[in-house]
């Protein structure tokens, strides 16, 4: 299934991907899709289900995102693997923001809820029209780990009061676990033993079965349990009614400038959208040998959520679980998609009424299974070996998330992943050189004592770009060396600039200040491996000419040895 040849398609075709992949369609490949698309529909019910009651939301609404947000990704999205539905993390920031905007109206709060999935397309639309996919770039993959951990702990703790058959509450991590905590006492036994075999035969059947629909068939004998032993009139939480239909299309009944607020919420439900849906959709083009297009997916999520909110439901997004099941059960292109959106159809027209009896402990289990893939500890521990910084961008991150919820942890991640790229810039290593002995290379002598010294030459190599956040920091390590060393026996200062592949004005004006301030002392500076835009800068600036002319031939071993 490699297709190479995509790079040349026609940016009409590249706008409307299914033009591609529909033009070289095997009639093999719609048995896989088909079987695909039935998995995919059989995975989504127990999953959109459990997230639309995490989302506070009645539970058709999860099988509504699932059912209209893959038809409007198969419409505009570049992956042929991706799956769409509710998630986790987004159901969460629905459940913790939507609610003070609401106001306790339930009402209010699903169209609240609709209202962001369509604020989710425009923001979508805005980014792909302005090419914004390169910022999410700027999220760190140390921040994401600890983001994913926090919401995993965060939504686990919200799913423990429906395991244990207590009342829960609180805000957040820390006030959900003391009031849980206090409620230990009152824990319906009936309803754990329910949740814990729920878990166990989840927990089994995913390692013996993986990419079978194992939740549906927990479900399927749950609602047999349930509906013998009569749970629902011994105090066991269920499901209840689910109206039978298809969604209506009408859209949200709001406005976007009816609700305050509305485009912070939905720029945090596209990030997190955003950010799980390119990861898992680069996995599977990956491995099918496609090339996936990072800003048409902008598209493909923005017409999910469309398409999703014309229908009364709230924001969606692409997941590796899903998308791996779709994967798994042999998805050759999005048209699994439109069969699972089918399939989902069919059920919400005739099978809502197997669901009353569904337990709520299962559907507690369900959404506690499915985010175990999304604590990884052992990354953190990992991080704390290998770079401390990483760590505490990470625990920041979990910290966070469990602190003030989904959407400030996110958006605060955010924050810190370009705070900590910025930290990282400001501080490049400078390395003073020595020679390697016996050869015409140089390298770091404090890394390498074993280096020879130069003599009367202090040789320095800014490892990284020099701009306007680390200029002053390298002009100071610099001028630290020189006042070690012994500025009469210095004649010349040579600056490396190889491993800079840029420089700004304020790196220029830095080598302004150095070479006025070796000037004074008596001492040369020259420059050597500059690149050729940092060449054409430093012309431009002047630099060129005070430091002797700046050539691609000057080698640093030659002017070392020119100063013997």
């Amino acid at each position: 299934m490699a297709h190479r040849d995509d790079q040349n398609i026609s940016p009409i075709r590249t706008l409307f991907p299914p033009a591609q992949w529909l033009s070289r369609y095997q009639p093999g490949w719609l048995v896989y899709d088909l079987i695909a698309g039935l998995t995919l529909a059989a995975y989504a019910i127990p999953v959109s289900l459990a997230y639309a009651g995490l989302a506070g939301l009645p539970p058709q609404v999860g099988i509504y995102g699932y059912l209209l947000g893959g038809l409007g990704y198969a419409l505009l999205g570049s992956s042929r693997q991706l799956a769409i539905g509710p998630t986790s993390a987004i159901s969460l920031m629905i459940a913790t923001t939507v609610g003070a905007m609401a106001e306790g109206d339930p009402r209010h709060y699903a169209e609240i809820a609709s209202l962001t999935a369509l604020a989710v397309a425009v923001l979508c639309f805005a980014s792909w029209l302005f090419r914004l996919s390169t910022l999410v770039k700027l999220i760190s993959d140390s921040i994401l780990v600890g983001f994913k951990a926090g919401a995993a702990l965060t939504i686990a703790m919200t799913q423990l009061p429906a395991l244990l058959g207590v009342a829960g509450g609180g805000h957040n991590f820390f006030e959900r676990a003391a009031l849980l905590a206090g409620q230990i006492g009152q824990t319906n036994y009936l309803v754990l033993m329910i949740g814990i075999v729920a878990i166990v035969c989840l927990a089994l059947g995913e390692k013996l079965m993986p990419g079978r629909p194992v939740a549906l068939c927990v479900v399927a004998l749950s609602i047999f349990a349930a509906t013998v032993f009569g749970f629902g009139a011994i105090g066991v939480p269920t499901t209840g009614n689910i109206p039978a239909g298809l969604p209506d299309l009408s859209g949200p009944a709001l406005r976007l400038r009816d609700v305050e607020g509305i485009f912070p919420l939905a720029a945090g439900c596209l990030l997190l959208a955003y950010i799980e849906g390119i990861s898992a959709a680069r996995t599977f083009a990956a491995k099918h040998g496609y090339i996936l297009d990072p800003r048409q997916e902008f598209l493909g999520i923005g017409a999910a959520n469309l398409a999703t909110a014309l229908g009364h439901g709230y924001p969606v997004a692409g997941g590796l679980s899903q998308s791996a099941v779709n994967d798994k059960a042999g998805a050759r292109t999005a048209l699994a998609l439109v069969f699972a959106s089918f399939t989902l159809g069919l059920c919400l027209l005739y099978l809502t009424g197997l669901l009353e009896n569904l337990p709520k402990a299962v559907l507690a289990a369900v959404v506690l299974t499915a985010i175990y893939g999304l604590l990884d500890f052992p990354a953190i521990l990992r991080m704390w070996h290998v770079s401390r910084l990483d760590f505490y961008a990470a625990t920041i991150a979990l910290g966070f998330v469990l602190l003030l919820g989904i959407l400030q942890g996110i958006l605060i991640a955010a924050g810190a992943s370009i705070l900590l790229m910025l930290a990282r810039a400001s501080r490049p290593h400078v390395a003073f050189l020595g020679r390697i002995p016996g050869t015409s290379s140089y390298s770091d002598i404090t890394r390498h004592p074993e280096n020879e010294p130069l003599r009367h030459v202090i040789a320095f190599r800014p490892e990284g770009s020099i701009v306007y956040v680390n200029a002053d920091t390298v002009l100071e390590a610099v001028l630290k060396y020189l006042n070690g060393a012994d500025d009469a026996a210095i004649h010349l200062v040579i600056c490396d600039l190889s491993a800079g592949p840029y420089i700004d004005l304020a790196g220029s004006r830095m080598l302004h200040t150095l070479h006025d301030e070796l000037s004074n002392l008596g001492i040369t500076l020259r420059i050597v491996g500059a690149h050729g835009a940092v060449r054409d800068l430093l012309r431009a600036d002047g630099v060129g000419e005070k430091v002797g002319g700046l050539t691609r031939t000057e080698t640093l071993d030659n002017l070392i040895r020119g100063a013997a």
